[in-house]
């Protein structure tokens, strides 16, 4: 396996109120069919609210196995931040977090039912 620098995933549109596994190691495809990511390193997501109102952003890392249904564990957020209408938050780490056989990045938009927010995904993956 080699180390790819590219882009993980294209930008993911989520409509709230709704919670949605964006990336699956193991199982995703990178954006530009490169490969499906392995152990992937994620250094950072960049939320963008396009609605008309404000709305809710979390951002939530899964361990394998969990399953993604209802609201959001707490136990597994990394952050959460209101977004006004055409607000942009960007969440990055000081060193890559590692992500391996079938952790899941996951995303919560709620308190803005009709709102849209759209998430890239930053980091780099080894490909398989």
């Amino acid at each position: 396996m080699a180390l790819k620098r590219t882009k993980l995933l294209g930008i993911k549109s989520v409509t709230g109120d709704s919670i949605v596994g964006i990336l699956t190691v193991g199982t995703t495809p990178t954006a530009g069919g490169v490969g499906i990511a392995s152990t992937t390193y994620l250094r950072g997501v960049v939320m963008h609210n396009t609605g008309l109102g404000s709305a809710t952003s979390s951002l939530y890392v899964y361990p394998s196995g969990e399953s993604v249904s209802g609201s959001g564990l707490t136990s597994y957020r990394l952050a959460r931040v209101d977004l006004a209408s055409n607000e942009t938050f960007f969440f990055e780490m000081n060193y890559p977090l590692v992500l391996v056989n079938q952790e899941k990045i996951v995303v919560e938009v709620s308190s803005g039912i009709g709102s849209v927010i759209n998430y890239q995904v930053l980091g780099d993956t080894d490909i398989n």
